[in-house]
């Protein structure tokens, strides 16, 4: 039985690193998806056989409606909100991590009454360990439900600056840890333990939300994918905690992937990770941002008959996606345009930045939804060299990541980030509600330009408008 247990751990390792190979393109996402959940799925039975002795009653229960509110939150759960979503798994994780740590410092400790100090039952480096699952999953947990109350507007999405937060912030995390420290390797009272197992986690939950609130909403993504990395490594620690290699590695996976993610996000915001986490982005506005948003000059305005005449003359069209496009479900308009446009012999690409979004992928993953193929999907750097040979440039909902400030403007907020340059393109159409600001909340010389016409409606609308006046030509 202990080969069988050990085959099917090596298996379920297999099938993890497979599934997030998988998941890094768009074509193989669902099959790398469906790979990591059988790989759960096995780590889960060969975790059972292991213990040996447990009521499957309880863990078939606890199998269907886990099974239940997945598939339910999976069908019904919109696009737009997938962001929402995934701060709630990266909590979920964490916060699982540190009560599967509490746990064990109930058996081994508490609940028996052991003599002696934590370390002395379990061993230093598990109890240490222990101390550190609960601090990282606690914060986790905490962190990630005030991501998930500022991506759905509970919460305000600009930045919440507490005068000194940078000195709380200091002392929270070396009380948790110190404190930490001491229940684990000196206390040798169990019910003292327990008390300052729970202090470090009322710290530990704080300090989540004091280091999430002062972040503002352009640098979401960054958050999102720090905390899927943080959850990672809290079930990493935990792995250690309860000596289970299948824990260990799937969380070491997950940290690692989420930490490379989101120094990828940083640099295509040309920030540093610790300008994200305490520089309040989007608080206050810099000298020379360019203005304040509501100071624009003359803005060349259409429809969708002007949009569509346009069109007609062009051979090669790039479409640029950004959050608007998220919020009106534009996607399959989107699709129905570029395929008419094809038809009349043009050719239709699409330029993903980054950070388009409220998630990493965002963009990409909509755009999936509408079976639009992946060749035409242009990272960056791609799309940059393309767009002085582009016709007709379409921003669909974008702001920020299409702002020409970042690269003219020293003073802007978001000087020095990679944005994708449309205005090199023959014709550009602005397809936005109003000429309200990004998250940098500064105006955009882009629509002020003389190549540019705003068309100014709701995504979905002025897509299908678009597409029914072309059909016309």
């Amino acid at each position: 039985m202990t080969s069988w247990i050990a085959l099917l751990y090596l298996l379920s390792a297999g099938l993890f690193i497979l599934g997030l190979k998988g998941l890094t393109k768009v074509r193989s996402a669902r099959r790398g998806n469906a790979q990591a959940a059988l790989a759960m799925l096995i780590a889960i039975v060969a975790t059972l056989l292991e213990i040996g002795i447990v009521d499957w009653r309880w863990i078939a229960l606890g199998l269907v409606v886990g099974s239940a509110v997945g598939v339910f939150f999976a069908l019904r759960v919109q696009m737009t909100q997938m962001p929402e979503m995934v701060a709630l798994f990266n909590g979920s994780g964490g916060g699982a991590s540190a009560l599967v740590a509490l746990a064990t410092l109930w058996q081994v400790s508490v609940e028996p009454g052991a003599p002696g100090t934590l370390a002395s039952v379990m061993g230093g480096a598990s109890a240490f360990t222990l101390s550190l699952s609960i601090f990282i999953g606690a914060l986790t947990f905490t962190g990630s439900i005030v991501a998930f109350l500022k991506l759905n507007r509970t919460l305000s999405g600009d930045p919440i600056l507490l005068p000194g937060r940078h000195v709380i912030n200091a002392l929270l995390v070396a009380g948790s840890l110190g404190l930490g420290g001491y229940f684990a390797l000196a206390v040798g009272d169990s019910s003292q333990i327990a008390l300052y197992a729970l202090v470090v986690t009322g710290l530990s939950l704080l300090l989540g939300v004091l280091l999430v609130i002062p972040i503002g909403g352009a640098d979401m993504p960054v958050v999102i994918s720090l905390l899927n990395s943080y959850s990672g490594i809290a079930a990493a620690a935990t792995g250690f905690v309860i000596e289970s290699p299948m824990l260990i590695i799937a969380g070491a996976l997950v940290g690692a992937s989420g930490l490379i993610l989101t120094q990828i996000m940083c640099v295509a915001m040309n920030r540093s990770l610790a300008n994200v986490l305490f520089g309040g982005f989007g608080a206050e506005p810099a000298a020379g941002d360019g203005g304040p948003a509501d100071e624009y000059g003359p803005v060349r305005s259409g429809g969708p008959e002007e949009a569509a005449m346009l069109l007609d003359a062009a051979e090669r069209i790039m479409i640029v996606p950004g959050y608007g496009l998220a919020v009106a479900q534009a996607q399959h308009a989107v699709r129905e345009l570029a395929d008419l446009v094809e038809k009349r012999g043009g050719s239709v690409e699409y330029a993903i930045h980054p950070v388009a979004g409220r998630m990493p992928g965002h963009m990409n993953v909509l755009l999936a939804e509408a079976d639009v193929p992946y060749e035409q999907l242009l990272e960056m750097d791609r799309a940059n060299a393309d767009f002085k040979n582009v016709d007709v440039a379409i921003v669909v909902g974008a702001n920020d990541v299409v702002n020409p400030a970042a690269q003219n403007t020293p003073g802007s907020p978001i000087a020095g980030m990679p944005v994708l340059e449309v205005w090199k393109a023959r014709s550009v159409i602005v397809i936005k509600r109003s000429l309200s600001p990004g998250f940098a909340g500064i105006k955009n010389a882009l629509f002020e330009g003389e190549t540019t016409m705003m068309v100014f409606a709701d995504a979905k609308q002025a897509i299908q408008g678009m597409t029914t006046e072309l059909k016309e030509l």
